[in-house]
């Protein structure tokens, strides 16, 4: 079935930025799109993850949209119930869940090059579009390693991102693998109930204490009461932020923090062999920084055991590391995270040239301008694609994309444009320029592997630059970079406007 109505825009996925982005394009007033959700609700990974104690690692200040500021927060990092919430609150604010079409998968996406419009077919029918935004993210598939001998085990397995809640842990023996965000948040919660907690760590991260305290119903009516309250706070956490994205990009700033950090976790960690398995033997901020407050607590009881290597076998109920310990244990819980060097989006999205993203994405990590726009992929748009994370918010990245993006799709509709794609002189000479200065920050140079990473050793998730610098080359869709078909004959682009003027509505910025 195909539906009779082409939109103008075509939405896929209602996260964190498929909703920004619907609301964006209503309060400019481009009304004519779509946006389909596989799942019953919004909510994208906050949705998914519910594994006990899950929550945000950035202050909650940060984590809200600007233009939808909350004085909810019970505490000053976040916890994913109130995050979810917090999203569907804002759905229903802004008019946006009854937009939605809920359990509607996309299948595939192809671009039909005759009459130029996106063919998406959803497991609710086939949709044409002129333009489509991708709103997936990076973070949906759980990645689970395969191990020799996996299928020999007989207990319960799950991932983080998939957690069994009707299975019981107490009293079981648990294995753990991994030791990244999800699990340093989890461990702590599941440790008191297991009768045996075994945490295999391939490589020790960095986890600094975390700041983190409830704020009462007093401070809460403050923050509501007084705008001023919630807007210092953002500037003070955002201020911070920028401090930490300077080190990262100036590795020999964070060697003093560096030496800082090893004497708080000596003050964490008594045990001189446990300190010793899980002090990195990399530069801060090279692989993700981790915060929590109860995670080596949990390490140090007495019912828990760290073992330092990675898992590499299982042999009917029994788990098997790299250094050849070996557990018997019930339960296997994944903590490995996800695969963000191949987006599950690209085996479902075909360009121009009928080649599917995933195949061409197989043997490298995707490229993209600005993390934006895709070669060979006309008319689509990315948010939070490659190189473009800084550590911030991922509601603030989205936000300032999507000023791109929006500016992007009222060009092509003032415009009549039919078709518009990313020069591949401009996506080289930028991933060029982009690859060049990541050498000198710490995810490059910090002295560990991490997944900024790709499987060539390239970094395809990073930003190099600071967040200002990012906003700025997000401000202004510039036609000159692309490739331009128009849908009305003879055609001509509009003059081109002065530079001078960077306040703008959206139909109003020309290149």
């Amino acid at each position: 079935m195909t539906t009779g109505s082409i939109y103008d825009t075509f939405i896929v996925g209602a996260g964190i930025s498929g909703l920004a982005a619907a609301i964006k394009l209503k309060q400019t007033g481009y009304l004519n799109f779509r946006i389909i959700e596989k799942a019953s609700r919004v909510g994208g990974t906050w949705r998914e993850n519910t594994y006990p104690g899950c929550g945000c690692d950035v202050p909650s200040s940060l984590y809200s949209y600007s233009f939808a500021p909350s004085s909810r927060w019970s505490r000053l990092f976040a916890r994913q119930p109130e995050i979810l919430d917090y999203l569907e609150t804002v759905s229903d604010d802004f008019d946006i869940t009854p937009l939605i079409e809920f359990d509607c998968e996309l299948e595939q996406a192809v671009w039909d090059k005759d009459r130029h419009l996106w063919c998406l077919d959803t497991s609710s029918g086939r949709y044409l579009a002129k333009t489509v935004v991708f709103a997936t993210g990076p973070i949906t598939e759980p990645q689970t390693p395969p191990i020799p001998g996996l299928e020999t085990f007989k207990g319960r397995m799950f991932h983080s991102a998939r957690w069994d809640h009707d299975y019981d842990l107490a009293g079981k023996r648990i294995a753990v693998i991994g030791t990244g965000a999800s699990a340093i948040q989890f461990i702590p919660k599941i440790q008191p109930k297991a009768r045996e907690l075994h945490v295999f760590q391939r490589t020790a991260p960095w986890v600094l204490p975390k700041p983190d305290l409830p704020l009462g119903e007093t401070a809460q009516w403050a923050i509501e009461r007084f705008p001023v309250i919630q807007q210092g706070w953002r500037r003070a956490v955002a201020g911070s932020l920028n401090v930490i994205n300077f080190g990262l990009r100036n590795p020999q700033v964070l060697r003093p923090v560096n030496e800082a950090a090893k004497q708080i976790l000596r003050l964490q960690i008594s045990d001189p062999a446990l300190r010793r398995a899980v002090t990195p033997n990399f530069l801060l901020g090279c692989k993700r920084i981790l915060f929590a407050n109860d995670y080596y607590p949990a390490l140090q009881s007495g019912n828990t055991s760290l073992i330092p290597s990675g898992l590499v076998a299982v042999d009917g109920d029994t788990v098997i590391a790299a250094n050849g310990e070996r557990r018997e244990v019930d339960v296997i819980i994944w903590g490995t995270g996800f695969d963000v060097s191949h987006p599950p989006i690209g085996s479902r999205v075909f360009n121009d040239r009928g080649q599917r993203l995933a195949d061409l994405w197989k043997d490298s990590s995707p490229e993209a301008y600005l993390g934006a726009t895709i070669e060979n992929v006309p008319n689509a748009f990315l948010i939070l694609g490659p190189n473009v994370l800084v550590y911030d918010s991922f509601i603030s990245l989205a936000e300032a994309q999507l000023d791109y993006i929006i500016d992007g799709l009222w060009k092509i509709k003032r415009r009549a444009i039919s078709k518009l794609t990313i020069r591949s002189e401009v996506l080289r000479k930028h991933n060029r320029k982009v690859q060049k200065h990541l050498q000198t920050t710490v995810f490059n140079a910090g002295g560990c592997r991490s997944y900024y990473l790709d499987q060539n050793g390239r970094n395809f998730a990073a930003w190099p630059w600071s967040l200002k610098a990012l906003k700025r080359r997000l401000s202004v869709f510039e036609l000159k970079d692309y490739d331009i078909n128009f849908r009305k004959a003879g055609a001509d682009r509009p003059p081109r406007q002065s530079s001078r003027s960077r306040t703008h509505r959206p139909e109003e910025v020309y290149s």
